[in-house]
């Protein structure tokens, strides 16, 4: 049976968290020194999902995802989640847990990541954390703390009406940090950025305490060629289309969600969307989802590279589950060269 993380909301009471409280919190995750947790990640369509699956039914795991399109019930084809049948075969965590008008901050994601890789860890078993969000695994390799700060809803519609170039223009200002880590094409993230500004008066970055878990972590990078992964990417696009995209985004429609929601800005959603309301004609939907995934891709690649101690593979080779799993399996015989202790300097 798929695995439900139990989901830490943030007080909505709670306006602005101010730094010390969210390094007490941070304080507060009590987290196991020595722990050791598998990291694999990589940009989209590489693997990460079937390899974690592999490893996990290899070496008596869980796998624990940081993927921020896996959060929500209802966005399965167009997110490429694993199947019911992959998560009834291994316990799968922060899948499935939040309705899709539903937000899922950076702070909430990481409560529950460490919660969950410690619930794992203390049954015995291998904690695997997975996925391709960059801000996620960046954020749970260097340990965070992130305060809560409280959506403000009006300030995001106002914001929205912008041009995404304007915004980034406008972090610069106020937070340059964080402007050249979002970058001038994800709005959400530069209008929370905004948000967090006006509602502390304090950029983003100033307020995000670092304290590397005390684990001992063995990541696992996936990449492939440029033109091969744009391939299997056009492939994967063109499936998704031909087999319940355009279902589920009407599906989504009759539920009520609704454009501005932050799951809807996965890639693939608002093109489905558009071709139900008959806005877009098939085709050019797949063109546009696919040149998007692939802008995406060089984004996670960017991203990906200033990772240190990471053991790249390539997916495209026919061995490389075999040497991620001899990797592993050295890993937790505790062979030397293998144990990774990354430093947030690294990152």
């Amino acid at each position: 049976m798929e695995h439900l993380a139990r989901i830490q909301t943030p007080d909505e009471a709670v306006e602005v968290e101010s730094v010390a409280t969210a390094r007490d919190r941070h304080n507060e995750r009590r987290l196991t020194a020595g722990l050791k947790v598998v990291v694999i990640l990589g940009p989209t369509a590489t693997g990460k999902s079937g390899l974690a699956l592999k490893v996990a039914e290899r070496f008596d795991s869980e796998v624990v995802s940081a993927d921020s399109r896996y959060l929500y019930r209802g966005m399965d084809i167009g997110t490429a989640k694993p199947s019911l049948a992959e998560l009834a075969s291994v316990p799968h965590h922060l899948v499935n847990v939040v309705e899709p008008q539903d937000d899922f901050s950076l702070a909430t994601f990481l409560d529950n990541a460490f919660a969950a890789v410690e619930d794992v860890g203390a049954r015995g078993l291998l904690p695997i954390v997975a996925g391709g969000t960059p801000l996620y695994l960046r954020a749970f390799l260097q340990g965070w703390s992130v305060p809560r700060i409280a959506p403000d809803e009006k300030l995001r519609a106002d914001l929205e009406l912008r041009e995404t170039s304007e915004l980034f223009k406008a972090v610069q200002d106020v937070d340059p940090s964080s402007a050249g880590r979002i970058g001038p094409t994800n709005k959400r993230r530069l209008i929370r950025a905004l948000e967090v500004f006006k509602a502390s008066g304090q950029p983003m970055s100033d307020l995000e305490g670092k304290q590397s878990p005390p684990y001992r972590i063995l990541v696992l990078g996936l990449r492939q060629a440029r033109e091969a992964l744009y391939q299997r990417i056009d492939e994967r696009v063109r499936w998704m289309f031909a087999n319940g995209l355009l279902e589920e985004a009407h599906e989504l429609l009759a539920r009520g969600v609704t454009p501005d929601a932050s799951a809807m800005s996965a890639i693939g959603y608002p093109e489905a969307r558009a071709v139900v309301r008959g806005e877009l004609d098939l085709e050019e939907a797949i063109q546009r989802a696919s040149f998007k995934t692939h802008r995406y891709v060089r984004h996670q690649e960017t991203w990906f590279r200033r990772f240190e101690n990471v053991h790249w593979l390539d997916s495209a080779s026919s061995d490389y589950v075999d040497e991620a799993l001899s990797l592993v399996g050295r890993f937790i015989d505790d062979q030397a060269g293998v144990i990774v202790e990354p430093d947030p300097a690294d990152f």
